[in-house]
């Protein structure tokens, strides 16, 4: 193994305070999901993440297919869900909307994609994560 690159981060007050990076390169206060407050919240934070890292794993897989792709675009949702014990889970939804690509190949590169892409790694067989092409269901 070989490490890339390693993020760092501090939060304070949780949900309720802020979060930096050690370089300064991103700086947010935060706020909860149901707040009126001004500030990002932790989902939101994910949901960017997600989508970034899905559309570079996508593209890779196109480049390696030899699929010319024009823009592409990631819709990620995610929800923060209170299960029947009152513990909180999360759920994604992930579509990658890919114009003028063939449906059945945009839904083999989505799937690829979710192969190789670090976070659904890191999310496999942990949360639900649903993916859509061109906003038809994949699985």
């Amino acid at each position: 193994m070989k490490v890339l690159y390693t993020a760092h981060a501090t939060t304070v007050t949780g949900r309720d305070g802020n979060s930096k990076t050690d370089d300064n390169r991103l700086v947010v206060k935060l706020s909860r999901p149901t707040s009126n407050e001004s500030g990002t919240n932790p989902e939101q934070l994910f949901a960017c993440g997600y989508s970034a890292c899905f559309g570079s794993a996508l593209a890779a897989i196109a480049k390696k297919k030899n699929v010319t792709l024009g823009e592409v675009k990631i819709n990620a949702d995610v929800s923060l869900n209170e299960d029947d014990n009152g513990g909180y889970f999360l759920a994604v939804t992930l579509n990658a909307i890919l114009l003028n690509i063939d449906q059945k190949v945009a839904k083999i590169l989505v799937e690829d994609a979710h192969q190789l892409c670090p976070y659904s790694k890191a999310t496999r067989n942990n949360i639900e994560v649903k993916l859509k092409a061109n906003n038809e269901d994949i699985f």
